[in-house]
């Protein structure tokens, strides 16, 4: 005879906060710092409140693996739960954007993806980081076209 397992309210209550947690962090655009531009819409100016400081670049060795491993996470999910070139637009923006943070320091850029494209709109700090940003985004798996806002902070 096999045993039912029923889940007390303790450990219920537990998996609606973490779904509740994890739901309020989403938003459509994807920031590579806090100093991002909120949108795409913007021509590239980062928010007043950016930190020129900002710790959060992947430039530790640690950050940059568990920025790929995500990527890659994201990619082995989607292989299984259907086709992989048609992917979901929250994902690209992030995989996008871990790829632009992991390669790009000191960005400020803000990534939004729609119908396979992505519109990366921020600052970064000299031309060739902002020579970089299409072909990096194109590298992830289901972006078909990149657009770049992006302007070299002066």
């Amino acid at each position: 005879m096999s045993k039912i397992i029923i889940p007390s309210s303790i450990q219920l209550l537990s998996w609606s906060m973490l779904l509740t947690l994890t739901v309020s962090a989403c938003s459509n655009a994807s920031k590579t710092s806090s100093g991002a531009p909120d949108s795409t819409t913007t021509t590239g100016q980062a928010s007043p409140a950016a930190n020129a400081d900002d710790k959060g670049d992947a430039q530790n060795p640690i950050r940059k693996k568990q920025i790929e491993s995500d990527i890659r996470a994201r990619e082995q999910r989607n292989n299984i739960g259907g086709n992989p070139q048609v992917r979901d637009a929250g994902d690209l923006a992030s995989e996008v954007r871990g790829k632009l943070e992991a390669n790009i320091p000191s960005s400020k850029l803000t990534v939004e993806a729609k119908d396979a494209t992505v519109t990366i709109a921020g600052t970064v700090a000299k031309s060739d980081q902002l020579a970089k940003i299409e072909p990096l985004a194109l590298q992830i798996k289901g972006v078909k076209r990149a657009i770049v806002k992006a302007t070299v902070k002066p």
